[in-house]
């Protein structure tokens, strides 16, 4: 065997047909591979344990380790490694297993050169694409979406611009926020997170710019607020498209001028901060129903990045179902190694409406309940029936309450808008743009 070459792809090959693994050998290294080829599996994972593969091509039967066995050890090692499995029993059921358990490929012996050639480099570049390095750790994919996301995060992460991260709830976006920050000059500065939707306004503005000594009853000390707090590094401000109006004026300004005022001081204070914001919320449609200031959405909105859904990145799933059990397994103390197929298979076709978030709770519930180290199927559609009705955000809570306020007001007083915003404490314009948001016609309660 020649000496490792850092230029060439490493590619790690496993056959017990020793005729079949030298020709394969051989025409993987004219293609510009560099080969190390064993003859079963346990002879592959001493070699993973010690060398850096790119791409493992793999027989599926084989003694001992066979090629689906070998390949759940791999992720146990490192879950960013494509793995390819051959077999000259193919069978339909052979792949469909094989691929939702998270292989990247699956090919029939004789092998068509073309398939393994093409089938190769998809995963050498999948493989080289999926190693952005440190800063996105947290972030688990192999999915050609996110990884593009991510390729755009690192891009952008070098340039001081204001990012606006949209996508469902639970699809990460805090994590990606982080990501970029990790990414960026500012990474050695504090990272500063905030759920705009979370907090009463006179509490949020008090947050974020922080407030004087006395500046109101309980203001026993002065407060210095996220904005000086992330002075150098990041803010993220997590559901921007629930500040309200009036906090969106002062965060515009302070955009503007980059200086802030904390509430009850007459002082402007120099700030220094990136802003990445993240909304589920469509903030084209909030601007029309007047609830989101257009000139604040252009200056946080200078690139956007969206989030796909977890059904969107059905690839995905295996892989972050065996880190979320991993790592849940280690936290518990719990003696649980794996998923059964049929579970994996059900997972993988659920329609997870909480993305990663209501995925993270179903690993949780599972390995809280199993009592065997294979989680089975039944505890997998328990967890997934649980989870199904999960409990609404905060934001989520207050929108749906708002809805139903409003149409009962307006029932109320048939119609009356003046009424309707005399007894909700609103003036006639407000009252208007609620009801914009919420779609809702006057004429409809007369």
């Amino acid at each position: 065997m020649s000496e490792p070459n850092s230029d060439k792809p490493q590619l790690l090959l496993v056959d017990d047909d020793k005729s079949l693994l030298r020709l394969l050998t051989i025409r993987l290294e004219g293609e510009g591979f560099q080969v190390t080829a064993v003859e079963d599996g346990q002879a592959a994972l001493k070699k993973l344990q010690n060398d850096n593969y790119d791409v493992v091509l793999s027989d599926l039967r084989m003694p001992g380790l066979d090629g689906l066995s070998l390949f759940e050890e791999v992720m146990g090692i490192r879950q960013d490694i494509p793995v390819i499995l051959m077999t000259a029993h193919g069978t339909i059921s052979d792949a469909v297993a094989a691929t939702q358990r998270g292989v990247f490929g699956f090919l029939t012996k004789p092998v068509d050169h073309d398939e393994l050639r093409t089938l190769l480099n998809k995963a050498l570049s999948q493989s080289q694409a999926a190693q952005p390095g440190d800063w996105a750790k947290d972030i688990i994919t192999r999915s050609p979406d996110m990884l593009n996301v991510l390729d755009q995060a690192y891009r952008i992460a070098q340039r001081e611009v204001s990012v606006l991260i949209s996508g469902a709830s639970g699809t990460g976006k805090e994590l990606l926020a982080n990501a970029i920050h990790r990414a960026s000059n500012r990474s050695d500065k504090p990272f500063i997170a905030i759920n705009c939707g979370a907090l009463p306004e006179n509490l949020l503005e008090s947050e974020l710019f922080g407030h004087a000594k006395g500046a109101f009853t309980g203001a026993v000390t002065a407060h210095q607020g996220l904005f000086r707090e992330a002075d150098g590094g990041t803010l993220f401000l997590d559901e921007i498209g629930d500040m309200p109006m009036t906090l969106q004026v002062k965060l515009l300004r302070a955009l503007q001028e980059r200086q802030i005022r904390p509430v009850g001081s007459s002082k402007h204070v120099d700030i220094d901060v990136r802003i990445i914001s993240a909304t589920h919320k469509d903030l084209h449609k909030e601007m029309e129903a007047g609830t989101f200031r257009e000139d604040l959405y252009y200056r946080l909105n200078v690139v956007n990045l969206k989030l796909p859904s977890l059904k969107a990145r059905s690839e995905d799933i295996p892989l972050l179902s065996r880190t979320l059990l991993q790592q849940s397994a280690q936290r518990h103390g719990v003696n649980v190694s794996q998923f059964s197929d049929d579970a994996m298979q059900q997972l993988v076709k659920s329609s997870w409406p909480g993305n990663v978030r209501q995925l993270v709770n179903v690993v949780e519930q599972c390995v809280a309940l199993t009592q065997t180290p294979v989680i089975p199927l039944h505890l997998v559609e328990q967890a997934l029936s649980a989870t199904k009705q999960s409990w609404p955000t905060l934001t989520e809570a207050r929108d749906a309450f708002e809805n139903q306020y409003l149409q009962k007001l307006l029932k109320m007083t048939d119609g009356n808008v003046t009424r309707a915003a005399e007894l909700a404490g609103r003036n006639r314009t407000d009252m208007h743009k609620l009801m914009k948001k919420h779609e809702l016609d006057a004429a409809d309660f007369r």
